[in-house]
């Protein structure tokens, strides 16, 4: 029988911890098990990113635009028409035609509160200068002739940002 060194005794106890336990209780890492491992932290990596990506994606988007909006409650006179009603709203988009400044109106109404009033419109507005130059305008003052003829009463906010 041989007599082994001590650099070949530790070689030899190595190798036979490799056969019996595998690469890693040989005090090392093989290059498959190197090969898992970076796969499977990049697996992780890629899924923490994709997770992340679609939280954001789903996260709602709003704006909150500088415009003025102008809302107003319609509560119509008893006895008037529907076609002088109609009349009342169209005018709405006449005067979105004619005064400057005026970005998008509304003149159906969804759901109405108080439950009396039985219409509404909105008017969007580019500003402030805008707004006022709707109150003023003749176009608006020749339609609120005709409307407070036909209307009880209305509620008219602005709101903006």
């Amino acid at each position: 029988m041989a007599v082994k060194t001590n650099g070949e005794g530790a070689r030899a106890a190595e190798a036979l911890r490799l056969r019996q336990y595998g690469p890693a209780a040989a005090g090392h890492m093989g290059e498959r098990d190197m090969n898992r491992t970076l796969k499977s932290a990049a697996v992780v990596v890629i899924a923490g990113t994709l997770f992340a990506a679609g939280y954001l994606a789903g996260q709602n988007k709003f704006g909150a635009p500088p415009t003025i909006i102008h809302i107003s409650l319609i509560k119509w006179k008893e006895g008037t028409t529907e076609a002088q009603q109609q009349k009342a709203l169209e005018g709405v988009k006449k005067m979105a035609a004619t005064i400057p400044g005026i970005k998008n109106v509304w003149i159906k109404a969804a759901r109405m509160q108080p439950r009396d009033y039985s219409a509404a419109f909105a008017i969007e507005f580019e500003n402030r200068a805008a707004a006022d130059r709707y109150a003023e305008h003749p176009a608006h003052e020749e339609w609120s002739k005709y409307f407070l003829s036909i209307r009880e009463a209305s509620i008219s906010p602005q709101i903006t940002n």
